[in-house]
């Protein structure tokens, strides 16, 4: 499985053969302006909520590669109507893509699209591959319901926000890799605006005092578990 960071929330992931693209707000991103969007592959774009830092490239991604847009029944639903190919999905509900198997699981956040129509509830994913299996929070706060992860899928990496503000700050992440069970954590949502820019060296200490590992990847970068 292999992880690319494209900043802010966006994610690309290969993984069983297929390209998969999460949250892609990338083309009016500046620290992401070396990224070409009309270069990355997708066989699915992957939605965990309506918020335009997490949708804006969604329509022209998927009408370029027409990608299936998963995400909750109302934001597959959206997309749907404007005739992209969607998968609708509920929290607690899993299903067996060609890529392997995919679970909806809970968030604490909001969800609308810039319009201000309802963009259904936030989520997360976890995704279990053939070999590896990786939980995307998405904009979430510290929620005792990440404890229920570990008690049926073993993470090998947990994608979490640590940028404060509108999600989990450093400590609150520390705290929810312990519930998840996963030590290895790959942080996003952090440095796009104001409001959440972080001290690096310090959030990579932090997590270090606790044996932990915090990867910050730069934008066009890549890990591969």
């Amino acid at each position: 499985m292999k992880i690319t960071f494209y900043g802010h929330a966006s994610l690309g992931i290969e993984v069983g053969g297929k390209n998969i693209i999460v949250d892609p707000y990338i083309s009016a991103n500046p620290n992401a302006a070396h990224i070409d969007i009309d270069t990355l592959k997708a066989d699915y774009i992957l939605l965990t909520h309506a918020h335009g830092d997490h949708i804006l490239d969604v329509e022209a991604i998927a009408k370029r590669t027409n990608a299936v847009i998963v995400s909750n029944a109302e934001i597959a639903g959206y997309y749907g109507a404007k005739g992209f190919q969607s998968h609708p999905m509920n929290h607690g509900g899993s299903w067996n893509f060609d890529f392997g198997k995919l679970k909806y699981v809970n968030a604490i956040h909001s969800s609308s699209f810039p319009d201000g129509s309802y963009g259904g509830n936030p989520g997360g994913f976890v995704i279990e591959g053939e070999h590896k299996n990786v939980y995307i929070a998405g904009d979430t706060a510290l929620t005792m319901d990440m404890k229920l992860i570990p008690m049926r899928t073993k993470l090998d990496l947990a994608i979490l926000p640590i940028g404060d503000n509108f999600t989990m700050d450093v400590e609150d992440a520390i705290i929810a890799s312990d519930f998840l069970d996963c030590d290895k954590i790959l942080g996003y949502h952090y440095d796009t605006f104001g409001y959440i820019e972080i001290d690096h060296e310090e959030s990579i200490r932090k997590f270090f005092n606790k044996g932990k590992d915090l990867m910050l990847l730069e934008i066009g970068s890549s890990i591969e578990l």
